[in-house]
Formats: C-alpha cells, sequence, structure tokens
C-alpha cells in the first residue's frame, strides 16, 4: 500500500483516516477562484487515491468549501472521514474578506460565537451545507483568544455529542503551540489540528505541545507543512505564516532546498514527509485547489527518502534534533 493511502486510528476512537489527508481552504477559493468542475474533480481525484479524510470549515470561502465537498461525497461509494470546525457562524451581511475568499457569498459575513446554542447551530449549519447527517471530527477552530471558553463551554457540548455516538472525535484547530496546549491539559481531546509548528523551518511544536498530546493520548494531524507557501516556492513574494516571508526566512528555505538536491530529494517532498518523523503525527495534512496538485502532493509523499536524511540535516544545523 502506498503511504499516502495508509490507515492510522486516531486515539481513544475507532475511526480510521490516511497518512495523507486533504484540507480544503484551497479549494474553497483561498486567494483565487476555483471553478465548480475543478473542485469536483479534485474531490474525485483525492477518494479514488484511496485518500480517506478530508477537513473542512465554515470559514473556508464562508461555506464555499462545504458545500463543494457535500457535493462529492453525498455521492461518493468510497469510504471517507470529514471534520468540520465550530466557533465561527454565516449570517447575511457585508462580506469583508472577498479579496481572500473571492468564490464567497459578498452578501455574508463571519460572527463569533462560543455558546453553546452558537456550537450546536454552528454544526447543524455546516452539516446543511455538506448535506451529510453527521461528521466524525469536530474541531474547536482558532481559540487562540476564548481559551477557557473552549476549554469551560465549548468542549462540554462536544463532548456530550461525542458520548451519544453523534461525533466521533473532539479536536482543536490551531495555530500556536502555547493556546493549543492550554486547552490540550484541560480537555479530552482525541485529535489536534496544528498548522505550521512542526515544519522544516519551525519545530516548536516538538518542546512542549507534541509531548504534551503523547502524554494526554491526543492524535495530531500537521498542517501547514508549507508554512502557507515559502517551502513550495521559496523566493520572494511567497508567504511565511500567512505573511510575506522575510529575506531571512526565504533564505533559510533556499539553504534547506540546496542541501537537499545533494540527495536526489525536492523541498516539498521533504517538506510534505518531515512532520511523520514525530510520533504524535498521525496524518499530514495538504491543501489543493486541482486535480493535478494533489497528484504531486500524492508523489511528493510517497517518494522514498534517504533513512539517514532527518540525521543529516540535524547533523548540518539545519532542523532540531528529534526530542
Amino acid at each position: 500500500m502506498a503511504r499516502h493511502s495508509e490507515l492510522v486510528t486516531i486515539k481513544g476512537t475507532d475511526l480510521e483516516i490516511t497518512k495523507l489527508s486533504l484540507g480544503s481552504a484551497p479549494l474553497g477559493g483561498l486567494f483565487q477562484k476555483v471553478k465548480e468542475a475543478d473542485s469536483d474533480e479534485l474531490l474525485t481525484t483525492v477518494l479514488d487515491a484511496g485518500m480517506r479524510y478530508i477537513d473542512t470549515a465554515p470559514l473556508y470561502g464562508y461555506g464555499t468549501a462545504e458545500r463543494r465537498i457535500g457535493r462529492i461525497v453525498q455521492k461518493t461509494t468510497k469510504p471517507y472521514a470529514l471534520s468540520t470546525k465550530v466557533g465561527r457562524l454565516l449570517r447575511p451581511g457585508v462580506n469583508t474578506e472577498l479579496d481572500k475568499y473571492p468564490d464567497a457569498n459578498p452578501n455574508e459575513e463571519i460572527y463569533f460565537d462560543s455558546t453553546p446554542d452558537g456550537i450546536r447551530k454552528s454544526l447543524h449549519d455546516s452539516l446543511e451545507r455538506l448535506g451529510v447527517p453527521s461528521v466524525q471530527i469536530v474541531y474547536i477552530h482558532d481559540a487562540d483568544d476564548w481559551i477557557s471558553d473552549a476549554v469551560n463551554v465549548v468542549f462540554p457540548v462536544l463532548a456530550e455529542l461525542r458520548s451519544q455516538g453523534l461525533i466521533k472525535a473532539i479536536g482543536i484547530g490551531m495555530n500556536w503551540c502555547e493556546s493549543a496546549a492550554a486547552i490540550m491539559k484541560d480537555t479530552d481531546l482525541n485529535i489536534a489540528l496544528i498548522a505550521g509548528r512542526y515544519t522544516l523551518l519551525d519545530q516548536s511544536a516538538q518542546a512542549e505541545l507534541y509531548p504534551l498530546a503523547l502524554k494526554k493520548n491526543v492524535s495530531i494531524v500537521a498542517a501547514g507543512v508549507y508554512n502557507s507557501g515559502v517551502l513550495a516556492r521559496p523566493e520572494r513574494g511567497s508567504n511565511y505564516d500567512y505573511l510575506p516571508a522575510s529575506d531571512e526566512i526565504i533564505a533559510r528555505a533556499k539553504k534547506i532546498g540546496e542541501f537537499l538536491k545533494g540527495y536526489g530529494v525536492s523541498l516539498t517532498s521533504a517538506a510534505l514527509q518531515f512532520p511523520l518523523r514525530h510520533p504524535a503525527v498521525a496524518t499530514v495534512l495538504t491543501g489543493a485547489a486541482n486535480a493535478s496538485e494533489i497528484k504531486a502532493n500524492i508523489a511528493d509523499f510517497d517518494k522514498e527518502l534517504p533513512a539517514n536524511l532527518w540525521r543529516e540535516m540535524e547533523s548540518a544545523g539545519l532542523i532540531e534534533p528529534l526530542s
């Protein structure tokens, strides 16, 4: 079996997902319009390739990604697992992010609601857009500024849904280690989607968060493996952590790329596979806007890397030793 379609079990559940999974912000039209035919082909390609896990959120295209995913999964016979996120909801209003999500409805706006009723409504609305009766995983989304509510209000609602068998796993979808660890310490999570914190450029998650995940029996979804793009295209104009990459970051990415050339390895292949080095990581989440992109990601993910590559990179001072 190819690496991308190998199955792993989410801790504390009987839910199986694949080692490579699809993030849906790009197919929701992040920074560029995506044709419906392209999103349909992308999702069909993902399922046909044996990838079983697709993540989405109301934020991605202001519901666009959820609707596009729903159109395909409603009629597929392939096995799949879905996750969505709670905390942000949609309502009629003026969309101020059409530059970020040009495929979104201009007459809808995002608002935050972490109350019990808001969380239930968020999940209900997502299920309606997806056109499915349930999702397997629900993440608390970007709760950096409302950690107390995430722990004391949102988690109990999701725990009740889990105990009723309406969802299989509860998670957090976060960008930053400190706030993610704060929530993980005080809740009984199954899974945590962490973006950009265990990559070729940033290994900060292994200091506290990943050891805590191992201790608490939480599976990690490693997202943002290109750190917003600079590890896919290390040149001026690329982004790093959602902002324009500095000259220093671009130079670091280029240096890593040059080192990898000596081993016959592409920067994108190393970036995609690197998170699996850590035992806390269950799956790598990769975004794509069309079928060609996901096929390239699958090929990069499945490529055999030299057995000593990470140790050689440690010795060269390019990455931190595995802790």
